[in-house]
C-alpha cells in the first residue's frame, strides 16, 4: 500500500497543499464575489478584473487584493450593517413594538395636535410610554 511507505514530512507537505489549495480557493470566491457585489465599479471594470483573475489567476488575484482590498471590507461591513438593521426591524415589526419611545413620543405628540386624542388621553399614553 503507498500509504504505508508515506513518512512523516511527506504526510506534512500533503496536508500543507491540501491547504493552500483551500485557501485558494476561498480567495477565489471572496474576489468574484467581490467583484460582483461591487457598486462602485462598472461592467467594464468588472468584466477586466474578471479577465485578469482567470487569465492570471495567482497575480490577478494578489493584484486585485492590493488594489480593492479596503473596498472588500468595505463592502463587508456595509452587507453586514444591512443584514444586521433588517434583522433588527424584523423583530422590531414581529414584537410589535415601536423603534424607540422618541418616536412613540413624536407620534403622540401628532395625534394630538390633531385633536385625535386629548390632552388627558395624551398624558396617560405618554407616562405608558415613559413608564414601559
Amino acid at each position: 500500500m503507498v500509504l504505508a511507505e508515506w513518512g512523516l514530512g511527506q504526510a506534512f507537505i500533503v496536508m500543507l497543499e491540501f491547504f493552500l489549495f483551500f485557501i485558494w480557493i476561498w480567495l477565489l470566491i471572496l474576489v468574484f464575489s467581490d467583484i460582483f457585489a461591487s457598486h462602485d465599479m462598472g461592467g467594464v471594470s468588472k468584466t477586466i478584473w474578471i479577465i485578469f483573475v482567470i487569465v492570471v489567476p495567482y497575480l490577478g488575484v494578489f493584484i486585485y487584493l492590493i488594489a480593492r482590498g479596503g473596498k472588500m471590507q468595505e463592502h463587508a461591513m456595509q452587507r453586514a450593517k444591512a443584514q444586521d438593521d433588517a434583522a433588527k426591524a424584523y423583530i422590531q415589526q414581529a414584537a410589535g413594538t415601536s423603534a424607540s419611545p422618541a418616536d412613540e413620543l413624536a407620534r403622540l405628540a401628532d395625534l394630538k395636535a390633531q385633536g385625535v386624542i386629548d390632552d388627558a388621553e395624551f398624558q396617560r399614553l405618554k407616562a405608558k410610554t415613559i413608564g414601559s
